[in-house]
């Protein structure tokens, strides 16, 4: 079993000090999904220990955006998200994903606390029967997994994973089929995560937008709740009005 605590300084172990904040890189990452008989399953990668972002961690394929990623000189960050969202995920998963079927579902900024940061766009996008092929040298692995197989495997301390990916993964778990993921993203305005890390007994606590404490005041104040726990005993995404 992985060593939680050492998992979550992470997230704490700059919190109350005073530091400049760093700018977050921009990123992107794909959400490949397919149907199985009954539900759908997402691809989750391994990324090498050895790695000084997400070591260790399994994950969605993703990485920086590029400056081969800007097309023609054009700035516009959303295109450029979307070409390194396919760049990626055939690099680290020998997959190919067509710009047209990538869908936007959230965009996570790590907290500002954090001395290395980036500013992730998440997509989705429906994989047809291709091969994975991890590249060796940043992606050791992969499985394909339900969300909810994926979120027990977390919490039984089989496999390590960062907030967002947890975070995306319960989101998802809450459809049953494909189709109702992208009938539930249509729907939805697109979320935009910058959490505020609360430390508290036996790990932590990220606040994210609309929760009561988001702004400040004590965790335990009365009011909306949208925050992820992270403790020693498991995680768990709470979203409550």
């Amino acid at each position: 079993m992985m060593n939680m605590g050492s998992f979550f300084m992470d997230e704490t172990e700059f919190a109350g000090e005073s530091r400049d904040i760093v700018i977050a890189h921009p990123a992107a990452t794909v959400i490949p999904l397919r149907e199985t008989a009954d539900s759908f399953e997402v691809l989750l990668i391994y990324r090498n220990p050895k790695l000084s972002f997400q070591g260790g961690m399994w994950a969605f394929p993703g990485g920086r955006i590029e400056d081969e990623d800007y097309a023609d000189g054009n700035n516009d960050m959303i295109a450029a998200a979307r070409r390194a969202a396919v760049r990626e995920s055939k690099e680290e998963a020998g997959i190919h994903i067509p710009l047209e079927g990538l869908v936007m579902m959230s965009r996570w900024t790590t907290p500002e606390v954090q001395p290395k940061r980036y500013q992730t766009w998440f997509f989705v996008a429906t994989m047809q029967d291709q091969p994975v092929q991890v590249d060796g040298g940043e992606t050791l692995d992969y499985r394909w997994m339900r969300p909810e197989q994926a979120l027990e495997t977390q919490r039984s301390g089989e496999i390590a994973m960062m907030p967002p990916t947890f975070v995306t993964l319960d989101r998802l778990s809450r459809c049953a089929t494909v189709e109702q993921v992208f009938s539930f993203l249509e729907k939805e305005p697109l979320e935009d995560f910058l959490p505020r890390i609360e430390t508290v007994p036996s790990g932590f606590c990220s606040l994210y937008h609309g929760d009561a404490a988001y702004a400040g005041g004590d965790i335990n104040q009365p009011g909306r709740r949208h925050r992820f726990w992270g403790l020693d005993t498991g995680w768990r995404y709470e979203r409550r009005d």
